[in-house]
């Protein structure tokens, strides 16, 4: 089943009244654009002061989400949700784009499973009957302290009553954009071992987007997960690396870190937040650095254990290379990577 266009959902006699949180996040802001673009009665919530170190005003905000109805508030306290968010009204579908912004052990909690079910409870209140989640693909083998808040939310939003669709995207075109410039300016692309240790399908913000709007109206996006990748084949580090290059007329230049280091800070930094409580982050960001440098974000075959390239679904029309090539010449505005930078 194709998506609605705008013409057929404004052609019912009313459009569905559409919550989202996660507004102002990295695709958030698109899917509220995506949703508003398809004639949905779209209300944001966020935050006064969001983005990337709290730099975005309301006015900037109410700007970027044009078209909807923005509402403010603190989506991590149950009584603003309901106060400043829901404000007693109905609303007929909720969607999620809350993610925490570091993947901190408390970040983690606070934002991925507890500002999660303030949402939940929410939607419940609003009388909605339907709920897409943006979670991630890696909780399919979950080692760190977010991906195991997303799946506690994952197994209580199934078990809420409400229709769901919890929407898996592997990489975003924002995760793998970090050496663009370093690049672009002549160093060289970092990469760990040999740089085949992992793959994925990115997707773009645009198609994702579309993608999360689709399970509003296709029945065969709801009540599933929702593993999705971007249009073509997996790609690895060192293709990413050697693709950058190609379209920068260079010959590649590659430097190779070794994975084992992750083997000697973690276990150090482990040990001394035990003394130190407030290092506990920085061990866990050890974990994460380690863990998207091993792991591909690829669907996980239960059978064999190893990730699939064939099992994990392509969708959209963006691909990596498209990417690249925008960037190069236009640089990487409203790609920030903000707290999630790695090199």
């Amino acid at each position: 089943m194709s998506a609605q266009s705008s013409s057929e959902i404004s052609s019912a006699a009313q459009p569905k009244r559409v919550f989202v949180v996660g507004a102002t996040g990295y695709i958030g802001k698109f899917v509220v654009r995506e949703l508003v673009a398809r004639g949905y009665d779209v209300v944001s919530f966020s935050r006064e002061r969001s983005g990337v170190g709290a730099s975005t005003t309301a006015d900037e905000t109410r700007r970027e989400l044009k078209g909807s109805e923005v509402r403010f508030g603190d989506v991590s306290n149950p009584d603003s949700l309901v106060k400043q968010g829901i404000c007693g009204e109905h609303f007929d579908v909720v969607v999620s784009c809350l993610t925490s912004r570091t993947g901190g052990v408390k970040d983690a909690w606070n934002i991925d499973y507890q500002a999660t079910r303030n949402v939940l409870d929410a939607a419940l209140l609003a009388g909605a009957s339907q709920f897409v989640l943006l979670s991630a693909i890696c909780v399919q083998k979950p080692l760190l302290e977010f991906q195991r808040a997303k799946l506690k939310f994952e197994e209580e939003l199934q078990r809420s009553g409400l229709i769901y669709s919890i929407v898996r995207p592997t990489a975003f075109f924002k995760s793998i954009a970090g050496q663009v410039e370093a690049v672009r300016k002549g160093k060289p692309y970092v990469m760990f071992g040999n740089g085949e240790l992992t793959a994925c399908k990115p997707i773009s913000e645009a198609d994702l987007a579309r993608f999360m709007a689709d399970c509003l109206e296709d029945a065969s996006k709801q009540n599933r997960i929702l593993p999705i990748g971007g249009p073509g084949k997996a790609i690895s580090a060192r293709e990413q690396g050697e693709m950058l290059f190609e379209l920068l007329g260079r010959e590649p230049k590659f430097k190779n870190m070794p994975i084992r280091m992750f083997d000697v800070i973690i276990p150090v930094l482990s040990f001394l937040s035990k003394i130190f409580p407030k290092l506990e982050d920085k061990a866990e960001f050890a974990r994460i650095g380690k863990y998207y440098c091993s792991e591909s974000m690829l669907v996980l075959n239960p059978h064999t254990g190893k990730y699939d390239a064939d099992m994990t679904p392509s969708y959209g029309s963006d691909t990596l290379r498209d990417f690249y090539t925008r960037a190069l010449k236009e640089g990487l505005s409203g790609q920030e990577l903000g707290d999630h930078a790695m090199f």
